[in-house]
C-alpha cells in the first residue's frame, strides 16, 4: 500500500458519523459504565481497599496519581478469569501503545460530540505540546501519522484541529511503502507538504506495525506516544513481561500485583515444544512484536503445535504463556488453574470467551480511564476439546483481520459495546471494572518505568541495556537510532 501526500485537516470538520462504528454511533452507554467513568479517585480507592484490606491505601493513592513520562496513552486487554473455587481475577494479556477503541465507545455525554477523542487530546496531547511552550504554528506544524485505523485517526486529526484551532497534517506512513513524506533532520521530524519540507513541532502517532523501524527513539518533535514506549512494552510483549515482573517486586509492599498468565520469555523456537509440554500440552505462543491479533498461537493439540513450528517467522525469540481456556483444558500454572468466566449463556446455552479493552491516558491528576469495549470469540467455548478443534476460534477475540500488507478489515459482528444491550451479556459488575482499571494502571506504570530505565543519566537511549533485555538480532536490526 502506497503513501499518499499529507492531507490538511482544518478546524470545524469533525463529523461523528465518520469516526464511530454505526452500531456505536447511536448506542446509549450503560449506566454502570457511565457511573464507573465518573467515579473520582478517592471513591475508587475507598471501594478497592474495602474489598482488599491487605492493600496499602497510601500506596494505591500514589500509584493512581502517577504521571507517566513516556507511556502516556495505552489500552490494556484483560481476561475476566476465575478458578474452580471462585477466585475471580482480571488478567492482563497485554497493554498496547497507541491503542484503538474510540470508535467503539458510546458517548458519555450526548452534548460532547467529540467524546473521549477530545478527552485524550485535552488531557494528554495538549499538555505534551505545551511542555516546551511550542504552541505557536511558527514553531512547526502539528501532524497525525498513521498506518492503520483511518476511522479513529481522522477523528483525532479533526479534534486536534479544533482544540488547537489550527490546520493539522494527516500523514500516512506505511511500512515498506516506496514513497515517504517524512524525514528526520537534526532530530526533528519533517513532512513534505505543498512542495517543501515543513518541520513538525508535535505529532500524534498511530503507527502500529514495527514503528521503531520508521521513527527514531530520540526526537525533538513531541510524539504521542514516543517510540521508546513501544520498545519498553507497549508493542513488545517480551520486554513488557519483564517490566511486569520487575514492577511486581515493588508492588508487593503495597499488597498489589499485576496479574498475568504464567510467562516464560526468551524462548528459542526449538525450546517451544518443551515449554508447551511443561504447561500440560496447552499453552499460548507469541511473537513478541506483533499486534492486532497477529503472531499469537493457541496450542491445545499436536497439530496446532506442528503448524506453529512449520510457520515462517522472522524473529528468533518468543514468549510462552499458560493458556486460559475452559476449566477442563486450561494450563495449570503457579497461581493455579484459571479459566474464562465468559459471557452470560445465550438462548442456545452457549458461552463465549471475551476480553475487555480499557483505554487510559496520563494526566496531571494521574492515569485516568478514557473508554472501554469488549470483544468476543467467534466460536462458543467448549467443555471438552475434540480432535482437530480450532482453539483460536474459541479463544481469539481480536477484531482486526489482515487482508494484505498494510491493509486491514474489522469483524464488528463480534464487537460488544458498553451499552445497555451488550454490557449485560458480559457478566461484569462495578468491582470488575474497577479491578480492570487498576490492573491497567499498574501495567502502564510498569512499562513507563521500564522506558525510563532504558535511558542513561545523560538522557541517551542505552541500546546495550535494551539488547541485554531483548537479545533478538532481527528486532535490534530494525530499530532506528
Amino acid at each position: 500500500m502506497n503513501n499518499t501526500p499529507p492531507r490538511p485537516v482544518r478546524p470545524g470538520n469533525f463529523r461523528a458519523e465518520d469516526h464511530w462504528y454505526p452500531k456505536a454511533l447511536n448506542a446509549t452507554i450503560h449506566p454502570m459504565v457511565s457511573f464507573f467513568l465518573n467515579l473520582d479517585r478517592q471513591r475508587i480507592i475507598n471501594r478497592y481497599c474495602h474489598l482488599n484490606p491487605q492493600v496499602d491505601r497510601a500506596g494505591l493513592e500514589e500509584l493512581l496519581s502517577y504521571e507517566c513520562k513516556y507511556f502516556l496513552w495505552g489500552g490494556a486487554d484483560l481476561i475476566n478469569a476465575t478458578t474452580a473455587h471462585g477466585r475471580r481475577r482480571m488478567v492482563i494479556i497485554e497493554n498496547n501503545s497507541c491503542p484503538s477503541g474510540q470508535k467503539s465507545m458510546p458517548l458519555l455525554d450526548d452534548h460532547a460530540e467529540e467524546g473521549s477523542y477530545r478527552l485524550l487530546i485535552e488531557r494528554t496531547f495538549l499538555p505534551l505540546v505545551k511542555q516546551r511552550g511550542k504552541t505557536d504554528p511558527e514553531d512547526g506544524r502539528l501532524a497525525v501519522i498513521y498506518d492503520k485505523n483511518p476511522m479513529e485517526v481522522t477523528g483525532y486529526a479533526a479534534t486536534i484541529a479544533d482544540v488547537f484551532q489550527e490546520e493539522v497534517l494527516l500523514i500516512t506512513d506505511y511500512r515498506g511503502a516506496e514513497d515517504r513524506y517524512l524525514k528526520v533532520e537534526d532530530q526533528w521530524l519533517y513532512a513534505y507538504h505543498n512542495g517543501e519540507w515543513v518541520r513538525l513541532r508535535a505529532a500524534f502517532r498511530y503507527l502500529t506495525q514495527r514503528p521503531w523501524s520508521r521513527l527514531p527513539i530520540s526526537c525533538k518533535t513531541r510524539i504521542l506516544n514516543p517510540i521508546v514506549a513501544c520498545l519498553a512494552g507497549g508493542r513488545n510483549k517480551m520486554v513488557a513481561a519483564k517490566a511486569y515482573d520487575q514492577f511486581n517486586d515493588e508492588l508487593r509492599q503495597y499488597g498489589l500485583k499485576i496479574h498475568t498468565p504464567e510467562t516464560i520469555w526468551d524462548v528459542s523456537r526449538e525450546q517451544i515444544p518443551l515449554w508447551v509440554a511443561h504447561f500440560g500440552g496447552q499453552a499460548v505462543v507469541k511473537i513478541p512484536y506483533s499486534n492486532a491479533g497477529q503472531g499469537v498461537f493457541t496450542i491445545t493439540n499436536p497439530t496446532e503445535l506442528a503448524n506453529f513450528m512449520a510457520a515462517e517467522i522472522d524473529y528468533e525469540k518468543f514468549i510462552v504463556q499458560s493458556l486460559i481456556g475452559n476449566y477442563n483444558w486450561s494450563s495449570a500454572a503457579v497461581d493455579g488453574k484459571f479459566y474464562h468466566v465468559g459471557t452470560i449463556p445465550d438462548k442456545k446455552s452457549r458461552t463465549f470467551v471475551t476480553d475487555i479493552r480499557m483505554m487510559v491516558s496520563s494526566t496531571k491528576k494521574g492515569i485516568r480511564p478514557l473508554c472501554c469495549y469488549a470483544r468476543r470469540a467467534e466460536a462458543p467455548l467448549a467443555d471438552q476439546l475434540e480432535s482437530g478443534t480450532d482453539s483460536w476460534a474459541m479463544l481469539g477475540t481480536n477484531l482486526s483481520e489482515k487482508i494484505s500488507e498494510n491493509k486491514w478489515d474489522s469483524d464488528t459482528n463480534r464487537l460488544m459495546l458498553m451499552d445497555r444491550r451488550d454490557f449485560n451479556k458480559l457478566g461484569l459488575g462495578m468491582d470488575d471494572l474497577i479491578e480492570a482499571y487498576i490492573q491497567t494502571v499498574l501495567s502502564t506504570i510498569a512499562i513507563d518505568q521500564m522506558a525510563k530505565s532504558l535511558f542513561t543519566s545523560k538522557g541517551k537511549f542505552s541500546m546495550r541495556l535494551f539488547a541485554s533485555l531483548n537479545d533478538d538480532p532481527t528486532l535490534l536490526g530494525e530499530i532506528l537510532p
